[in-house]
């Protein structure tokens, strides 16, 4: 081992790796003599571009790599349930643990129970509306379906890049530990360790204490907390390292701070980055452009679409963030992404495998089915698909179950969804070609119903009227 010290970048060689810290910022240089190794995880998520600082530096430059290289380590990272789902947002967060879980670590997926009832002011310019505890409680059931779904479909479908055999994981709720916890009691054991110059000048504290409608103490104690957590788990699980976005530094450091205080031992924080639009805002559904998790929220359709639909620019890079396809596979589709960048063959990677990721097997063939039957006009795939992925394909439009009668025709359907006026107008808009059944246009308001040209073999049919404003029609047979 040796280490390189200047003013501003200290370098230290360990495992055949070079890490060095400018400012908190990971930077691994090849090593002199030896082949950068690889394997070590650190080296890993810093190549995918997912690490982007380290708390405390000075120690974590010697001491984190050796604690990863010595045996197990158990990380966490917390997601308070203030929504039914977590967003893409936090998608970079459960990708960081999962590869912690590969590299043979154990991962702890924390859900702030308790500390959604506070509200992180961290990266908010005013206080969170308070949450009921009914409210609360939904949430968690959300969030823990949605971290429990994920972890299972990285086992299942992501490739392994390592013969270590997988860490465990585990999803717990702090509201377990603070539920009866009395507050003179936290206050007297807990509350004294913390320094009030030190919380106030957190940069969450100093921005809300500048604005103009300050900071409540409630949200001021969110840092107490969250440092308690890290304890907690570092007691009881022997928890060691937490992950956070970048705006959670502050409270990783309190986290720290608090652990060293009264137990002595080290322990380590790594943020990653904030994932932005390309307008450069946060990605999160306070910013009104969440992209859900959640069936129920975004479809497999609308979150694989969210990535086809990414620029050039993004592709490498999110491909890095988002899968788990190893760095050699991901330059191959970058050159032939080159080559053929009409195809966006880069774009229809990244969505397949963050759609695998989220919403598993069935969800990727359910998002390419209802692809095919919107921007192909495949019959096929219009035929195969299920009610529940019409209407989330066709999310605005009416749902109607009809009786098939015999005679129906096109304008007897049409008038019975009140896809078209009734009268003469609505008469025309078929003759003059404004209506489309199953991708077909027809013209002929008397002709009867065909079963397999109008009335799919699932029992529906699609009505198009003009180019975006859709009907879907369940039919009841006699």
């Amino acid at each position: 081992m040796a280490a390189h010290t200047g003013n501003s970048l200290r370098c230290l060689g360990y495992a055949r790796q070079w890490f060095c810290f400018r400012r908190h910022r990971f930077i691994i240089l090849p090593n002199r003599r030896h082949s950068v190794s690889e394997s070590g995880v650190l080296y890993l998520l810093n190549k995918r571009g997912i690490l982007k600082d380290a708390f405390p530096d000075t120690a974590g430059q010697l001491q984190l790599p050796m604690l990863l290289e010595s045996g197990s380590q158990t990380v966490y990272c917390g997601f308070d349930p203030t929504a039914e789902s977590l967003h893409v947002g936090n998608l970079l967060a459960i990708i960081g643990l999962l590869h912690f879980r590969s590299a043979g670590h154990n991962a702890i997926a924390l859900i702030g129970g308790a500390t959604a009832q506070i509200g992180d002011p961290s990266g908010k310019a005013t206080e969170r509306e308070p949450l009921s505890e009914k409210s609360i409680e939904q949430n968690t059931r959300g969030i823990r379906d949605c971290l429990e779904r994920i972890f299972t479909n990285h086992e299942l479908y992501s490739p392994r890049n390592s013969k270590k055999p997988l860490g465990t994981v585990n999803i717990l709720n702090n509201a377990s530990w603070y539920r009866g916890r009395d507050v003179v009691e936290f206050l007297s054991t807990v509350g004294r360790h913390f320094r009030m110059g030190t919380l106030l000048s957190r940069h969450s504290v100093q921005s809300r204490l500048k604005s103009a409608d300050g900071m409540s103490l409630t949200e001021f104690s969110y840092q107490i907390f969250q440092a308690y957590d890290f304890y907690h788990l570092n007691q009881h699980h022997d928890c060691r390292i937490q992950l956070g976005g970048t705006d959670q530094l502050g409270n990783l450091m309190s986290g720290y701070e608090f652990i060293h205080k009264v137990t002595e031992q080290q322990v380590f924080g790594l943020t990653i980055p904030l994932v932005t639009t390309s307008t450069g805002d946060k990605l999160g559904k306070t910013a009104g452009n969440a992209v859900w998790l959640n069936r129920d929220k975004t479809s497999p359709f609308e979150l694989y679409q969210y990535f086809v639909r990414q620029l050039d620019s993004n592709a490498q890079r999110y491909l890095k963030l988002f899968t788990f396809l190893p760095l050699p596979e991901i330059e191959h589709i970058m050159d032939q992404h080159g080559r053929e960048p009409e195809k966006r063959g880069a774009q229809k990677r990244l969505a397949a495998e963050v759609t695998k990721l989220v919403h598993g097997k069935e969800g990727l063939e359910s998002a390419k089915r209802c692809t095919n039957a919107l921007y192909q006009g495949s019959l096929d795939a219009l035929e195969k698909m299920t009610d529940e992925e019409l209407q989330e394909l066709f999310r605005e439009a009416p749902f109607y179950e009809l009786l098939l009668e015999p005679g129906t025709s096109v304008l007897d359907m049409c008038r019975k969804a009140s896809a078209i006026p009734d009268g003469a107008r609505g008469y025309q808009m078929i003759t003059d070609g404004g209506v489309w059944l199953n991708h077909a246009r027809v013209t002929s308001p008397e002709q009867v119903l065909i079963p397999g040209q109008h009335i799919l073999n699932n029992g529906l049919t699609l009505i198009r009227i003009g180019k975006k404003n859709f009907y879907i029609v369940k039919w009841l047979r006699l």
